[in-house]
């Protein structure tokens, strides 16, 4: 078990470059299975969730390597395996292999995956569409089967709600079954135009990525010729603007794509945050006399839901009541009692969240539930006087690409240990 021991109240400053984007790295290694060729990734970010997908790789003997943000996939000698389910059950996107699967050997076979524990998340949408493709599927103890023995076919698949696991899955299988597929009701996230270039570079037939309506014509083959450099991690940037806020004296963002993020900048600016919007980079001054804001999450390009828990700390400063109301997972509030551990007037009450000025935040022991919940906690820890210990810190490492080196060259304290107080790089 990884903790993360943070030495509150620097002030920071520098530069920070956002890594690639881990929504859609968790779908595109899963799509390169999909390739007759190699495939080779670039900025591709250094999380765990990254590493426990090239270990389902190796269960199919499929090669990857990793280094220096690039991940070079060989699925060329790909076979048929058990899929381990101890990586499978570590995270959520392990699920896209269903897809991935499906659209290859028209089979597949998994353990329900696992990843954060932030309320419902049905899969009943991606058996739909499916299902819809002309594959069967059965449950059995905690396992999925799918089998299309007689191939998939394109289909007309209407999501009854705007899902990205749901289109991501439905497009991994339809991009190589006969026919046309229409995705209606599909949903818009950037990460999904990512994949879709991706797999439209190998020969691929997809429109629409982006609108509620996605088109895919199924083809035989798909082919790499180029790399694919992934786009920029839009929730990695978020959670680096609010922080910079919080208690940066100036600080600079780099590969941003700000046409992702106008949803959260929008609510800083509101907020009183000065910053200063690039073609690729965002600068954050230092930050005074905030004014709350209310937030409702909502799908792209609405204010994301994983976006809300990294703007808590920064809401904290502001000189009144702020409040959330995430509509995509309303139980998303595993960062509140851990917050107010450390001194925080943060409560949740009838499905809305409530953040109340905060003159101080001290250290505290706290457990990070999930990926951004542990980023909130994370923040909430450089403001904090005293230290500040992270349990289950394994979570902020699944999501955020070498978080200690870039925190630490910002001027923050912080590091990282395991069980056995071995200080981990």
């Amino acid at each position: 078990m990884k903790k993360m021991i943070i030495q509150g109240g620097n002030r920071l400053s520098g530069e920070v470059t956002i890594g690639g984007a881990k929504n859609s790295t968790v779908a595109l290694i899963p799509a390169a299975i999909l390739a007759d060729t190699p495939v080779e990734f670039d900025t591709v970010p250094d999380i765990l969730d990254v590493h426990n997908l090239m270990i389902i790789l190796e269960s199919m003997n499929v090669k990857s390597e990793f280094n220096h943000g690039v991940l070079d996939i060989d699925p060329t000698q790909i076979v048929e395996a058990e899929l381990p389910s101890k990586a499978i059950k570590s995270l959520r996107a392990s699920y896209y292999f269903m897809g991935a699967l499906l659209g290859r050997f028209h089979r597949a076979t998994l353990t329900f995956p696992g990843g954060d524990n932030i309320g419902p998340r049905p899969i009943d949408q991606h058996l739909k569409a499916f299902k819809a493709l002309g594959a069967t599927v059965s449950e059995e103890k905690g396992t999925v089967h799918l089998d299309a023995p007689n191939g998939l076919h394109g289909s007309r698949i209407f999501l009854d709600m705007v899902s990205v696991g749901a289109t991501i899955n439905a497009t991994l299988a339809a991009v190589r079954a006969e026919g046309t597929t229409i995705i209606e009701n599909a949903a818009r996230e950037p990460e999904i135009i990512d994949l879709a270039t991706f797999l439209n570079n190998m020969g691929a037939k997809i429109r629409g990525a982006g609108t509620d309506t996605i088109r895919i014509t199924g083809v035989k083959t798909l082919q790499s010729m180029n790399t694919h450099t992934i786009i920029a991690d839009r929730i990695e940037a978020g959670t680096y603007l609010s922080l910079a806020a919080a208690l940066g004296d100036g600080v600079m963002i780099h590969n941003v794509i700000p046409e992702h993020l106008e949803s959260f900048t929008s609510k800083m600016i509101e907020m009183g945050v000065d910053l200063q919007i690039d073609s690729d980079k965002i600068y954050v001054p230092k930050s005074e006399h905030l004014r709350p804001v209310n937030v409702k999450t909502m799908p792209f390009p609405g204010f994301a839901t994983d976006l809300q828990q990294p703007l808590t700390p920064l809401m904290s400063l502001a000189d009144g009541d702020s409040t959330i109301v995430d509509t995509i997972y309303p139980k998303r509030i595993k960062h509140i009692s851990q917050l107010q551990k450390m001194g925080m007037k943060i409560e949740a009450h009838d499905g809305m969240i409530v953040v109340q000025h905060t003159e101080q935040l001290h250290g505290a022991e706290v457990t990070a539930g999930e990926i951004r919940a542990g980023a909130s906690l994370t923040i909430a820890g450089l403001m904090a006087q005293g230290q500040t210990i992270i349990n289950n810190a394994g979570n902020i490492l699944r999501g955020y690409d070498r978080i200690v080196w870039k925190l630490n060259r910002l001027h923050a304290n912080v590091s990282i240990e395991d069980d056995s107080s071995i200080k981990i790089s």
